[in-house]
């Protein structure tokens, strides 16, 4: 079943492009008409795209991996910012810090400084600062939260990027090319889309736009995780069933022994009777006999 379907799209004017002197020659492949001097998208290769890139974001949360979100334009950062922490993956909506990617360690190490100031703050010890010192670390903390705060859970570098206007957002495209992370990407009439993995050919400009395509993209990285819970769950239950199997394996096997045991030591008292019995039945016939002879 697809993900969305052309009624969708054109009521949330996805198939809207740029003015003609604006294009790329290189979206041409999916540009449909050109209409009153604006480029028109086919919304029937958008569908078939979004489709690939929606399977393969999905692919990607099943396997426990991240998939990190870009969209500082004011139009996409709050519809990123709702649709994307719903499904606890990390997004940038604020500037995009150079060396994200590139240098994603020390991008680290400044999130740890949130942690260690939340924890100063814990204990007890921010209170031993003068209110001066009080007042820099907090706008400190402050600002590493607006522009950081939504990766605080991102330990290592993601598994992709999904961009929202690829113009704006050339620094993040470029790192992670670099480092040959897999880019999804919504692409407009006006943009390069050679540098793209998984293009989705559609309106950047604007909010109705970029939130159908989302829904579609974050609702399928939603199915990969809940197969992914799933799948850990049968495995957890099978593990239970095998412990138990074996422990009863060992029980069975001890019982086995005990009766085996039993076994031998029955077989064995009567030999050792029998053989405790033959010395005295010697004696008395020897006995018979002396007595007969005198």
């Amino acid at each position: 079943m697809a993900r969305t379907n052309f009624e969708q799209l054109l009521e949330a004017g996805v198939h809207f492009g740029h003015l003609r002197r604006k294009w790329n020659p290189k979206m041409a492949p999916y540009i449909f008409m050109e209409k009153n001097g604006i480029h028109i998208i086919d919304l029937h290769k958008t569908v078939a795209m979004v489709d690939v890139a929606a399977a393969a974001a999905k692919q990607i949360a099943k396997s426990g991996r991240k998939i990190l979100f870009v969209a500082t334009k004011k139009q996409a950062k709050d519809v990123v910012a709702e649709k994307v922490a719903a499904i606890n993956m990390p997004y940038v909506t604020e500037r995009w810090p150079g060396g994200m990617l590139t240098n994603f360690p020390t991008i680290r190490k400044a999130v740890k400084k949130m942690g260690t100031i939340d924890k100063m703050t814990a204990d007890g010890t921010f209170d031993n600062f003068s209110k001066r010192e009080k007042l820099q670390i907090s706008r400190q903390r402050a600002k590493l939260e607006k522009n950081l705060g939504s990766i605080a859970d991102l330990t290592r570098l993601p598994a992709a990027l999904f961009v929202i206007d690829v113009q704006k957002e050339a620094n993040a495209v470029r790192e992670a090319n670099r480092l040959s992370i897999p880019v999804f990407a919504m692409v407009d009439t006006c943009a390069d889309p050679t540098n793209i993995d998984y293009v989705i050919p559609a309106n950047d400009d604007a909010t109705k736009s970029i939130e159908v395509i989302l829904d579609a993209v974050c609702g399928a990285i939603a199915e990969g995780l809940a197969e992914r819970k799933l799948e850990k769950e049968k495995e957890g239950s099978n593990a239970d069933g095998e412990g138990d199997d074996a422990q009863q394996g060992q029980h069975g096997k001890g019982a086995g022994r005990a009766r085996i045991k039993k076994q031998e030591a029955v077989e064995v008292q009567p030999e050792k009777e029998g053989m405790a019995k033959e010395p005295q039945v010697a004696v008395e016939v020897e006995k018979e006999e002396i007595k007969e002879e005198e």
